[in-house]
């Protein structure tokens, strides 16, 4: 089942509101998992659309694998992000507004590779030193969990 493609071959390219998951992967070095989009070239954490029927906790594991072949446990909510900042235009032009729940974990197993059908390349980036082209709606996940890596490491969490 395809609920994204089937609903878009009834409404087109209109905007419509999204729920979708994202995952920050932070190894031991506090570096970030990110994967090169297939269609944009942008970089972003993995992540995806929710299918019908599953969990957001599912869906943000069978969206990790589906897109870097890794497992990945012990999910903690960093946040969720909605409105105009998670705006987005595929080069196809489907329009969305995601409604973005955003986990992060540092368990993770499994020897990463890009699926070749969403992700071309993927690679763990220092915080410091991220690609600048980074998919607009990741944004603030990076800000946030910029702020808690700080508030972790001040030993105020």
């Amino acid at each position: 089942m395809d609920y994204i493609k089937d609903l878009r071959q009834k409404v087109g390219n209109m905007p419509l509101i999204i729920c979708a998951v994202g995952v920050i992967v932070s190894d031991s070095n506090n570096q970030i998992l990110l994967i090169k989009r297939s269609d944009d070239g942008n970089w972003c954490i993995p992540g995806g659309v929710m299918d019908v029927g599953e969990s957001i906790q599912e869906t943000a594991i069978r969206e990790v694998y589906e897109e870097t072949n890794m497992n990945i446990a012990e999910l903690k909510l960093l946040n969720v992000y909605s409105g105009k900042q998670q705006h987005h235009i595929y080069p196809n032009g489907d329009e969305v507004y995601f409604v973005n729940v955003v986990f992060y974990t540092i368990n993770y197993s499994g020897q990463f590779k890009p699926d070749g059908i969403e992700s071309a390349e993927i690679k763990f980036f220092s915080m410091n030193d991220l690609p600048a082209n980074i998919s607009p709606t990741n944004k603030p996940f990076f800000e946030d969990f910029k702020e808690l890596s700080r508030k972790k490491y001040k030993g105020i969490l």
